[in-house]
This record gives C-alpha cells, structure tokens and sequence, in this order.
C-alpha cells in the first residue's frame, strides 16, 4: 500500500507541473495583451484625434487627386490631338506617362500625410529602379525605339512596308512591337529596337509607285516593234497611271535574248494587281504581232 501511494503521489506531482506551467504561461499572455491594449489606448487617448483627421484628409486628397489625375489627362490628349502632328502612338503613350506620373505623385503625398516618412522609400525605389534597368534593358531599348518610331513616323498602320527583313501590311502599333501581317496571311511581331536598328522601306508612303517587268526578245526581233507594242500593253490597262508615262527600253545583251525592261507607275494599292495584268498582256501582244520570245539557246562547236 505505501508503495501504490508513493507512486500515486508521483503521478500527481507529474500533472501537476506541466498545468503550472500552462498556467504561467497563459498569465503572462495575458498581462502581455492587457500591456498591448493599454499601450493601444493611451495612444488612441494622445494620437488618435490626429490620426482620424490624417485618415480623412488622405481620402479627400485621393479622390480630389483621382480627379485631377483625369483631367490632366484628358487635357494632355486634347492638347495633343489639336496640334495635328503626333501620331495616336504618341499620344496614347503621353497620355499614360502623364496619369502615371500622377499616381506616384499623389501616393508619396497621401503616405506622407499618414505620417510615412519616404525619404527610405525614394532611396529604395532608386535602387529598385537601376536594378530593374539593368534586368530589362532589352525592353527599355525596344521602348526608346518606340519613342523614336513615335516621333519620327517613318510608317504608320495599313501601310505596306519591309522592316527587320520582314515584309507585310502593318496591323497593329505600340511602343514595344509593330505586328505585320505577310502577304501568305502570317502574323509575325518585329520588336521596335529591330525595327529601328535596321533600314525601314514604305512602299506606300508616296503617292505613286513603279512597277518593274523584265521581258525578253529573239536576237532576230524588232525591237523598235517589240517597245511599241509592250508599251500599248501598258497603257490599255486602266490602272496604269499616265503620268509618270509607261517606259520600255532595252536594259542588257542576254545569252539568248535581248533584255527589255517595262516600268508602268500605278498606285501603291494597285500595284500587285497590274504587276500580273501586264505580264500576261505583254506576253498575249507579243504573240499577237509575232515577237518571238526564245527558250535558251547555246551554241556548241566540236573542234575535230
């Protein structure tokens, strides 16, 4: 029996202990909590007036700033579509550096007036932004790109141009990439920092564009005839402008023939069209009058 009480006084004293212990700690997490909320309401007793007001008057500054921020950039874009000579590129991208702008100015305002000092946050965003130029240097060359593309307007949207070695109707702009759609229907995206690095070719920016044919004649042809004739050609096809005048002229000595070239000046938008009309119409004239267009002819000599 002393044995069994000994040992039922030790398990006693082992339960014991650790609900002491759970005890303690939860006195202390108490008092800590009463410390936290005492420290909370004698702050609220000597800030909290302040602090209500701060809270208020950083929400008027957002929204009477919000509504500045729109203003100035409606006015910015109106300003900027009535002097007529900034493409809609630039004035998009304008237009958000200036609601942008804004923004970052009007927050640094109301967290200052929340009693944030941003003196560290200024320091950190510097640092911030020379890491980030650094890790997008590509992207920031293709924005500067944009920025000269913007400015400069060396084409525009709908225009038909050759860039980065890639040829094609230009269907969308922006400050990073000019996307072309190709004459076999492909949509390939160029990159602005490509596109400017390299030569740009308009084939519509003028308001007229030549259209150049070659076309080839037997030795033994007429080639006064052979002028007149594909000249004729050129000039039924309605399409063909009549000035710049049509040209046909004999332009090299071939192996086999003798070279002419035909030089038709349309319209930009008209050019693939008679490129293929007047092929076939010069082919069909010759035929017609007897000017002979010859296969590729060599003469061999056997030296007995």
């Amino acid at each position: 029996m002393n044995v069994m009480a000994q040992q039922a006084v030790l398990a006693a004293a082992a339960v014991q202990k650790p609900v002491a212990d759970v005890a303690q700690v939860f006195t202390a997490e108490m008092n800590s909590g009463r410390e936290m909320v005492d420290v909370a309401l004698r702050w609220l007793a000597e800030h909290g007036a302040s602090f209500v007001v701060n809270v208020l008057v950083a929400v008027l500054l957002l929204l009477v700033g919000s509504h500045v921020i729109r203003l100035s950039t409606r006015a910015t874009h109106k300003a900027l579509q009535k002097t007529g000579r900034v493409n809609t590129l630039l004035q998009n991208f304008l237009c958000s550096v200036v609601n942008k702008i804004g923004w970052v100015l009007l927050a640094m305002v109301v967290v200052q007036r929340l009693g944030v000092d941003i003196a560290p946050l200024i320091a950190g965003l510097g640092v911030t932004g020379f890491i980030l130029g650094f890790a997008f240097q590509e992207t920031l060359g293709n924005l500067a790109s944009g920025m000269m593309i913007a400015i400069n307007q060396p084409f525009k949207v709908g225009d038909y141009v050759a860039i980065g070695g890639i040829e094609g109707s230009v269907m969308e702009l922006n400050m990073m990439a000019a996307t072309l759609t190709t004459g076999d229907y492909k949509k390939v995206v160029v990159p602005n920092k490509v596109i400017w690095g390299t030569a740009i070719t308009n084939f519509t920016a003028m308001d007229k564009r030549r259209v150049e044919i070659a076309a080839s004649i037997a030795y033994g042809a007429d080639i006064g005839k052979a002028k007149r004739v594909a000249l004729e050609a050129m000039r039924a096809h309605p399409l063909v402008l009549a000035e710049p005048a049509p040209l046909a002229e004999v332009i090299s000595m071939g192996d086999s023939a003798v070279n002419l070239v035909l030089r038709p000046w349309v319209k930009p938008a008209d050019y693939w069209t008679v490129l293929f009309a007047v092929n076939q119409a010069v082919k069909e004239a010759f035929d017609r009058n007897g000017i002979e267009i010859p296969f590729p002819q060599l003469e061999v000599r056997v030296k007995s």
